[in-house]
C-alpha cells in the first residue's frame, strides 16, 4: 500500500498545480486579446516565477517552523517523555491536566479540562504511522471518563484505516503537521523550554501491566522493554513503537 501523504506535502502539491495552471490561463487569456505570443508568453513566464518564488518563501516558511517547534527533538523522546511533554504543553494551552494510572488507564493518558468540557487524550509517539488500535483505545476511554471527545496525538501520521475509524466514531487526530503548528504558534523560548524541561526530568518507563519499571532486554529479534517484574510478569513492549 502506498504511504499517504502529510497534510503539508498534499497543500504544497495543490499550491503548485493551482499556480501552474494559473500561469497557462494568464498566457490564453492574454493571447486570446493581444494575439501577440511573445508578450504572452513573457506574461505566463513572469507569473511562473512569482510562482517558483512563492514557493520557495513557503519552504521556507515551512522549515521555520520544524525548527521553532523542536519537533524533531520531540522524534527523540521515549512514549512517557512524549506524554510528559504533552502535559507540559497542554497547561501552555491553559488546560487542566490530569495524568492517567500506568496501569489501568482504560485508554487514556491524559484527561485535559477546559471550559467545563473533559477531553481524554492518548499519546503516540511512534517511528511508524498509527493505526486503528489507538482510537479504538481512545474511543473506548470516552465512556470511561464520562469525557467530551477524544484526542490521539502523535509526533507521526495515521493510517488511512485509522482516518476512517476516527472520523466515524468522532475522534480528533493531530498528527506531526498539527502538532508542530500548534507548538511553533507558542511564544518566546516556550518551545524550546517545553523540551528541555522534558529532557531534564527524570521519567521512567513504567509496565502498563503491574507498574514495575521497564528495562531494555536483548532478544533474537533485537532489543525490546521487558518488565523488570519478570518472570512474575511477562510484559513487553517494542522500543520502535513505545507510548
Amino acid at each position: 500500500m502506498a504511504r499517504r501523504k502529510s497534510a503539508a506535502k498534499r497543500e504544497d502539491e495543490f499550491i503548485d498545480t493551482v499556480l501552474k495552471l494559473s500561469s497557462f490561463g494568464v498566457f490564453l487569456i492574454s493571447f486570446m486579446i493581444t494575439k501577440s505570443l511573445s508578450y504572452s508568453l513573457v506574461l505566463a513566464g513572469f507569473g511562473l516565477v512569482l510562482s517558483i518564488i512563492f514557493l520557495i518563501y513557503r519552504k521556507i516558511k515551512y522549515t521555520k517552523k520544524i525548527k521553532r517547534s523542536k519537533i524533531q527533538d520531540i522524534d527523540k523522546m521515549s512514549g512517557v517523555q512524549f506524554e510528559y511533554y504533552l502535559k507540559l504543553f497542554f497547561q501552555k494551552k491553559d488546560y487542566k491536566v490530569k495524568e492517567t494510572k500506568t496501569t489501568g488507564d482504560y485508554g487514556a493518558d491524559l484527561v485535559l479540562i477546559k471550559d467545563n468540557k473533559k477531553i481524554i487524550v492518548q499519546a503516540k509517539r511512534y517511528n511508524s504511522r498509527v493505526g486503528i488500535k489507538a482510537v479504538q483505545e481512545a474511543v473506548s476511554a470516552v465512556a470511561y471518563y464520562n469525557a467530551s471527545e477524544a484526542w490521539v496525538v502523535t509526533n507521526n501520521e495515521f493510517t488511512g484505516a485509522a482516518i476512517e475509524l476516527a472520523r466515524s466514531n468522532k475522534v480528533r487526530l493531530i498528527e506531526r503537521d498539527e502538532l508542530l503548528g500548534m507548538v511553533s504558534e507558542l511564544q518566546g523560548d516556550v518551545p524550546s523550554n517545553l523540551v528541555n524541561l522534558t529532557n531534564s526530568t527524570e521519567l521512567k518507563e513504567l509496565c502498563k501491566r503491574c507498574g514495575s519499571e521497564l528495562m531494555i532486554r536483548k532478544g533474537k529479534r533485537g532489543d525490546f522493554y521487558g518488565c523488570s517484574s519478570f518472570p512474575k510478569c511477562r510484559y513487553t513492549q517494542d522500543l520502535e513503537s513505545i507510548t
